[in-house]
């Protein structure tokens, strides 16, 4: 298939998608905490186990799903008052990070050819299954910070999304701003999202960000800590899709500020974005530069 017949699939694709959802675009706060790019010379010490990425070897016995294995002996539970029986999730396995990466994390390593193209999770499922399809047909793997109530309308896009080898994390349950609200209301955000993605998947993802800002506070940085989530994963490119400029836009944005090591943020249920993906991929490619999970990045 051709960039262009592959872009004109995504447009018509785009059609279907939240471009109004309320409450889709994060905007940008810096918060009290300030990050720091994560150190390259850190890569010394990275374990080579890259779990999501296609191709990585697995233990004898584990699932061949990227990132997930099933636990011996799992099985399905039987039906309780008629209701379907549901097998339990696999448990995910996480390849180890390397020492000394900050507590925000806004880029990885300066020195390779990787980026990483993170996703603020909600909205129409159907052109999300298909930008999904074309980031794998392109050999590209991205992030999803989803938020809690869309993986309640959408339980099986939790699944697609790590069997398609990429990442799955903690957007706050209901994309509300975490920064301004009290320590219980935002400990509440970040709990609730991550025990959906432990239902659904086995386990509460490695990455949290903060909804309706590029920085973490500090209050809100201990609390995700204290959730499970050492690192809150911020951004150093910001594509501004969430205003909907238009996929031209959006295209000239990412690819003006894109360099090795970059998180790039973009958004689910915006039709600009979804059919900007085709020209953002082939941008990067004609670089030199590959889109990889978060967790490849900073590995």
């Amino acid at each position: 298939m051709t960039f262009l017949h592959r872009r004109t699939v995504l447009r018509a694709a785009a059609g279907g998608a939240l471009a109004g959802a309320a409450g889709a675009g994060c905007g940008r706060s810096d918060g009290e905490a300030g990050a720091r790019a994560a150190d390259p010379s850190g890569r010394a010490g990275a374990a080579a186990e890259r779990s999501a990425r296609p191709g990585a070897s697995t233990k004898p016995g584990a699932s061949t799903k990227p990132g997930a294995s099933r636990k011996p002996g799992a099985s399905k539970k039987p039906a309780a008052s008629g209701a379907p029986s549901v097998s339990k999730p696999p448990a995910l396995t996480l390849a180890p990070l390397p020492p000394g990466l900050p507590a925000q994390i806004e880029h990885g390593p300066r020195t390779g050819k990787d980026v990483a193209l993170t996703f603020h999770g909600q909205g129409d499922p159907k052109p999300i299954t298909g930008l999904l399809g074309e980031a794998e047909r392109a050999g590209a793997r991205v992030t999803v910070l989803a938020v809690g109530t869309w993986l309640e309308a959408y339980p099986q896009l939790a699944r697609r999304i790590l069997d398609g080898g990429h990442e799955l994390g903690n957007h706050t349950m209901h994309h509300l701003d975490i920064c301004t609200m009290p320590a219980a209301a935002a400990s509440a955000e970040i709990t609730e999202c991550a025990e959906r993605l432990r239902r659904l998947t086995g386990g509460i993802g490695r990455w949290f960000r903060p909804s309706r800002a590029r920085l973490a506070t500090e209050q809100v940085a201990r609390l995700a800590r204290q959730a499970g989530y050492p690192h809150v994963l911020s951004y150093d490119v910001d594509s501004l899709d969430f205003t909907d400029p238009g996929p031209e836009a959006v295209r000239r944005t990412v690819l003006k500020a894109v360099r090795p090591g970059s998180v790039v943020s973009l958004h689910f249920g915006h039709a600009g974005t979804v059919a900007a993906l085709p020209a953002i991929l082939d941008g990067l490619h004609r670089r030199g530069l590959r889109a990889v999970t978060t967790t490849e990045l900073l590995t």
